[in-house]
């Protein structure tokens, strides 16, 4: 099935697939404490699991060492689809109890064929699909009765969403060579801006530490994440509210939720079917 704008459609698995030349154990290890955090091992271990739009594969990683009983794996893009058969080949995982594929969320015949699982993962994906409330709909629809969904979408910022949205069609609609120059030219600033705030308040140290540490921050990498920033297109956003009541609209309850305030970055919920 076909995505709105797929000509102008990030290279996610290319990202990714850079991505995974540095993962090391602790980011794995960061990954697995950060899935816990938001819904506990109990949610995880044991229980089958579902990851609609797998990406580099880590948190389905990250689910495989916490016990998950068995796992189904699937994204859009065919290089995510092979950064995660490599991390399980890496991790020596059965094919039988994890399987990888590729897979469309907005395919509603696809979606309804895995089944149902006790959790159905979907971390900053489903802004990307170009259809966004039908991707929660039908991710939604895989989740078990009592099972949880773990959702993370785009925080909605207003006209500043508005214009990062332009940036980043502007990112994928350029040839090759000029994107890595154009999204330091987006980015830049903003950087500079960090480092110029935390050394006027007399901790330069902490700017640094933000891209020494943030694999902290869910075993991912800062500059890849940057590149996925403003690269991501398609791109859609939504409040928390929103979120919310189109989760209660399907049957869920909410259970948790890490919101970004005005800021930039994903809202994260944990929704139970009831």
């Amino acid at each position: 099935m076909g995505h709105p704008d797929d000509e102008t459609r990030f290279a996610f698995g290319e990202n990714w697939a850079h991505f995974l030349r540095g993962l090391n154990e602790e980011r794995i290890a960061e990954a697995e404490r950060s899935l816990v955090e938001m819904v506990g091992s109990e949610a995880v271990a044991g229980r089958t699991w579902l990851d609609a739009g797998s990406g580099s594969g880590l948190f389905s990683l990250a689910a495989a060492r916490l016990g998950a009983a068995r796992l189904h794996s699937f994204d859009y893009d065919p290089h995510s689809v092979a950064c995660t058969r490599e991390l399980r080949s890496r991790a020596g995982v059965a094919e039988d109890r994890w399987t990888v594929e590729r897979g469309d969320v907005l395919d509603g015949p696809y979606v309804a064929g895995l089944g149902s699982f006790d959790l159905v993962y979907s971390w900053g994906v489903l802004h990307h699909t170009g259809d966004l409330w039908t991707a929660f709909d039908l991710a939604a629809s895989a989740v078990a009765p009592g099972g949880l969904l773990f959702v993370a979408i785009y925080n909605d910022q207003g006209w500043r969403s508005r214009a990062w949205a332009v940036a980043k069609r502007t990112y994928n609609r350029l040839p090759a060579p000029l994107r890595l120059p154009y999204a330091i030219a987006v980015m830049g600033p903003r950087e500079l801006a960090g480092f110029a705030k935390q050394t006027l308040q007399g901790h330069p140290g902490a700017y640094v530490r933000r891209w020494t540490e943030y694999q902290s921050a869910r075993g991912m990498s800062r500059w890849h994440d940057i590149i996925d920033w403003i690269g991501g297109y398609p791109f859609e956003v939504a409040t928390p509210a929103l979120v919310v009541e189109r989760a209660r609209a399907a049957g869920f309850v909410p259970e948790r939720q890490v919101l970004a305030g005005r800021g930039l970055g994903c809202n994260q919920f944990v929704f139970r079917r009831a």
